[in-house]
């Protein structure tokens, strides 16, 4: 590799596969619902909703290690979407005070699209 090369991943990992069948019009319909971006700057919905998926798949225990893991790929975020690591007090931020009912009905409105598989 020469310089200035940028280091993709070789095929498509399989969180990226999992984040590529979220229906992201439905998220982004309830989010303007619930407006729970309203009072956000940087760390919006769907960045947390990615940053939890990451902490589960990677069997994270705490936001400290999620951002961490995160922070550890470096560039290789941006197959997430993501163009850097949530900073941990933004992420533990956003966990306390963004209201859970964006997720709770995200929740649903997957069951109701997955469920004719």
């Amino acid at each position: 590799m020469g310089k200035g090369t940028a280091k993709n991943l070789v095929g498509q990992p399989i969180f990226k596969q999992i984040v590529k069948i979220i229906p992201r019009d439905k998220f982004d319909a309830l989010v303007i619902q619930c407006k729970s971006d309203r009072y956000y700057k940087t760390f919006f919905s769907w960045e947390q909703l990615i940053s939890l998926l990451f902490g589960i798949f990677s069997r994270c225990d705490s936001m400290g290690e999620v951002c961490d893991g995160m922070r550890a790929l470096a560039g290789k975020l941006n197959y997430l979407g993501l163009e850097e690591s949530p900073a941990q007090s933004t992420a533990g931020d956003a966990l306390r005070n963004r209201n859970e009912e964006l997720f709770r009905l995200f929740y649903f409105a997957l069951i109701a699209h997955f469920s004719p598989l």
